[in-house]
């Protein structure tokens, strides 16, 4: 066989692979979209009827704690606070971890709440980074604020949870904002279920753009800058289509660090959140379940519910969003190698046989043959070894189907609560569905890629993200 024939021959058989690969990704995605359509549906039919100030003022209702880690955080530290402060939720308290920072993170907290110190409690049941001081609010009985040497964000979570007094917990960055009955929404699968649900996460929406006034977002609108905007057809896809689907076969192996509540007991069982790794959201989520399935506790839930708003602060700059692409895409792979035993394996229902080989194969490995797609179709169309007709075929089919799941999300956002309210901004997501297509999908691609020769080569870090700030008026197009 001659190298031509050769060439000809691998390339045929890349396109088998690559037409096939595509067709079941596309397909699953499709259907995990449906899938969510029909839950998103039943549970909007089913907040008609209301009760969320019932869960909220019951004596039965569970408390939570809100652990909010900090790394100089100085520019929205204190928006944060007085949004989580202001919760509609009868009984919860609030600890704001200072993980070291060096930015004036801890003076603005001072200075805004009034702490003053107070005894520190002994050694708790997780080992952290030295405690070096608890401080109580003047202003309010339920603000604690820890200050402690750097240990990273799961260390300072654990920190938290040593000295957390409710049953239940929830994580928010400290870049982010809750809507006031957040915690009565994202609370009520805990209360209401039959079975046991053991975490719950909320979706996350983009606030760039929005106008904010006292810790509240009051007037939703898009950001003028593409690349936030990107950003939120992203999140309204990756959320409502694909955690809604996988939640409701009970596959789900990833809660968003930005807001997820949690059965504290049972996540101090596993030792809390592993120090070291990238993706401590995922890695906690995935030792949970691993955690119930080895106690032959069956009939349990981890469920994602889609109108419990947390809003953050997209990137807004080529840099820092490759570092967090390259973040997330590292820590994908990482928890997938620590809990292979998953894979394939019934013990875990739909997670084992579904959940865990999805991940695998399309989010975490798949890069590598979409990379090598890209790598065969352009060689061979420079050598003329495959027809330009399939070429401009296949991505037509590829930038349709994109671009229908893209709106499925768009359209599945608006029917939830806070959606955008006027008809230029749906023309305008509607429009970047389509334009994301050309530059923006290949990019992710390339910054997935890079992240996976991170893990692979076991280098980098969790980069700094710089905050512009939640509160600063909203841009004008010039």
């Amino acid at each position: 066989m001659s190298v031509a024939e050769f060439y000809h021959w691998g390339t045929r058989v890349t396109e088998v692979i690559l037409v096939w690969y595509f067709f079941l990704l596309n397909a699953i995605y499709l259907g995990l979209a449906f899938i969510a359509f029909r839950v998103i549906s039943k549970h909007l039919l089913r907040n008609v009827y209301g009760g969320f100030e019932n869960i909220s003022k019951s004596p039965l209702t569970p408390a939570i704690t809100v652990l909010v880690p900090a790394h100089n955080e100085a520019v929205g530290i204190c928006t944060t606070v007085n949004n989580l402060l202001h919760l509609d939720f009868m009984r919860f308290e609030v600890i704001v971890i200072n993980d070291g920072s060096t930015d004036g993170t801890l003076d603005e907290l001072k200075k805004a709440f009034r702490l003053t110190p107070i005894s520190i409690p002994g050694q708790g049941a997780l080992k952290t980074e030295q405690v070096r001081t608890v401080y109580h609010s003047a202003t309010n009985h339920n603000l604690v604020v820890v200050d402690k040497r750097n240990g990273g964000k799961s260390d300072a979570l654990n920190a938290g949870l040593n000295i957390a007094r409710y049953p239940y917990f929830c994580t928010i960055d400290a870049d982010a904002m809750l809507e006031p009955d957040a915690l009565q929404r994202v609370i009520r699968p805990v209360v209401e279920s039959p079975v046991r649900v053991i975490a719950v996460g909320g979706i996350v929406r983009i606030a760039n753009g929005c106008r904010i006034e006292k810790g509240r977002v009051t007037d939703v609108d898009l950001p003028w800058a593409p690349l936030p905007i990107f950003q939120v057809v992203e999140y309204f896809r990756a959320f409502l289509c694909g955690r809604t689907g996988l939640s409701s076969a009970n596959a789900l192996m990833i809660i968003s660090g930005a807001f997820g509540l949690f059965e504290s007991s049972l996540v101090m069982e596993i030792g809390g959140y592993r120090v070291g790794t990238v993706g401590e959201d995922m890695d906690l989520v995935t030792r949970l379940h691993d955690l119930m399935v080895k106690k032959g506790e069956r009939d349990y839930r981890i469920e994602f519910v889609p109108d419990p708003v947390c809003w953050t602060e997209a990137p807004t700059t080529m840099r820092v969003l490759m570092r967090q692409r390259r973040r997330w895409q590292k820590g994908l792979l990482e928890v997938l190698a620590d809990n292979s035993h998953m894979c394939f394996n019934p013990r875990y229902g739909w997670l084992g046989m579904f959940g865990y080989p999805f991940l695998l194969v399309f989010e975490g490995w798949g890069i590598l043959l979409e990379t090598l797609g890209y790598a065969v179709f352009l060689a061979g169309w420079w050598l003329d070894a495959i027809q330009s007709d399939f070429m401009f075929a296949f991505f037509i089919c590829a930038m349709l189907t994109g671009t229908l799941l893209s709106l499925t999300g768009i359209m599945l956002g608006e029917m939830t609560p806070r959606e955008y309210p006027k008809y230029g901004q749906w023309l305008r997501l509607i429009a970047y569905a389509v334009l994301e297509n050309f530059g923006y999908r290949q990019m992710i691609s390339y910054l997935r890629l890079a992240g996976t020769m991170d893990f692979l080569l076991g280098r980098g870090e969790w980069g700094r993200m710089e905050r512009e700030g939640l509160t600063r008026k909203k841009a004008h197009a010039a």
